[in-house]
């Protein structure tokens, strides 16, 4: 009995050193996250007011980033798949550099009409900020994981104001099929502050109506598990393209700097057939497919834009774009679903093409939750599993490592990272 309770006098001093922890870390990352959220909403507003002959720019500022990259970001191309790395194999603290170079060459994108998103930027400066803390710390390797997610949940929370979503998202990235529960209440103590941070400074959250919801029955279930399939397959294709392109143009194109300078080219080829709809963020389209039907084909061609950005080398992210992607598949799915409205199957799509993309469908199906309300959840559930399961070992980070397979039948990818596996 007196062991028990020197157990539980150091599980108190963890809640109470995170509490405080937590909260110092979250309200950097939170604060830090709305300056870019504000920064962010200026550089739309500039782009649309200098349209179109900004989009000329476009190449140059990608030369300029890629060659800012090459001559002081060392490791931090890599990205969100670094984090992941370092959670696996820990070499050395995320550089600082990483933050404010991401920071820098998002911006940049979105200023001249990248189709890029905006979570990339989020997630590791969280990450970065919260590594910092590594050293004066002294945290050992289990302990920096845990700070790590932390910062991850921070970012993430702060940037979509989705606390719980932010602290389970970083618990599921980093492995599929396990999810780290020794750092739960880091995550979201840490993601909870980051969010209040965030709300006090006012930083512009977008809000989504989905409108009425039926009752869950097994007509609506059938409905959900056929429209999770079709997400779970375009999640597929966003993953497998962006990576394809992406490993051929560094094929092909040797010179680093030369990338960005086609990729610029695609994207304002693009530009001149479809108009502006799909540069930057695209939040107009993404709200506007919960109430009003939309061409057919604005799925596909979000995918082609945000393809062509990322495996250019922009930066950002591809989560937004995912949002706008599955959104407005769920709107052109209501077209053949008709028992289920379109304010839901956008929403569905919504997050459901994400958890396929990302491989974290529990943090999606809080998402969906903390987005449009909790009469959805059995409809956001059932499309975010089945889209995950249908996309396969394929994911928008190659770093993550396949802990235990979606399916027994598929146990052979065990212990592999998905960059090795088939779609590469």
């Amino acid at each position: 009995m007196l062991i028990h309770f020197r157990d539980q006098g150091r599980l108190l001093r963890v809640v109470l050193l995170w509490a405080v922890l937590g909260a110092f870390l979250g309200a950097i990352v939170g604060s830090c996250a709305a300056a870019f959220l504000f920064a962010l909403q200026w550089v739309g507003i500039s782009r649309e007011s200098f349209l179109p002959w900004i989009i000329l720019f476009l190449g140059p500022a990608g030369v300029l980033v890629t060659w800012l990259y090459q001559r002081y970001g060392q490791r931090s191309d890599r990205g969100n798949n670094l984090i992941i790395e370092e959670l696996h194999e820990p070499r050395q603290i995320l550089p600082f550099r990483m933050a404010v170079l991401v920071v820098g060459g998002t911006l940049v994108s979105h200023l001249f009409g990248g189709s890029a998103g905006r979570e990339g930027t989020a997630v590791q400066m969280g990450a970065v900020i919260a590594d910092q803390f590594t050293r004066p710390f002294r945290l050992d390797g289990e302990g920096r994981k845990v700070i790590i997610a932390a910062g991850v949940a921070a970012g993430f929370s702060a940037l979509f104001g989705t606390p719980l979503a932010g602290a389970v998202f970083a618990l599921e990235v980093f492995v599929i099929g396990r999810m780290l529960y020794y750092a739960l209440l880091p995550a979201l103590f840490t993601s909870l502050c980051a969010d209040w941070m965030c709300r006090f400074w006012d930083a512009p959250h977008t809000h989504y109506e989905i409108g009425a919801i039926p009752s869950f029955g097994p007509i609506g279930f059938s409905w959900a598990i056929l429209a999770g399939v079709a997400f779970g397959f375009c999640a597929l294709l966003f993953s497998v393209s962006v990576h394809h392109l992406g490993y051929w143009m560094k094929r092909k194109i040797r010179w680093p700097l030369v990338r960005p300078v086609v990729g610029a080219l695609a994207v304002g080829g693009l530009f001149l057939i479809f108009g502006p709809t799909y540069l930057g963020l695209g939040i107009p389209t993404i709200v506007a497919s919960f109430h009003e039907s939309l061409p057919a084909e604005s799925f596909i061609i979000k995918l082609i834009f945000t393809v062509v950005t990322l495996a250019a080398g922009f930066k950002g992210g591809e989560v937004t774009p995912l949002f706008f992607i599955g959104a407005t598949l769920g709107n052109l799915l209501s077209l053949f679903i008709p028992d289920l409205p379109m304010g839901l199957l956008a929403g569905m799509g919504f997050v459901a093409v994400f958890a396929g993309a990302a491989n974290t469908p529990i943090a999606c199906i809080l998402m969906g939750v903390e987005l449009f309300g909790g009469d959805c959840l059995s409809y956001v559930a059932v499309a975010c599993v089945t889209a995950y399961l249908i996309s396969g070992h394929t994911g928008i980070y190659g770093s993550q490592r396949v802990q235990a397979a979606k399916s027994p039948t598929l146990a052979e990818h065990e212990g592999r990272e998905l960059a090795d596996l088939s779609f590469l």
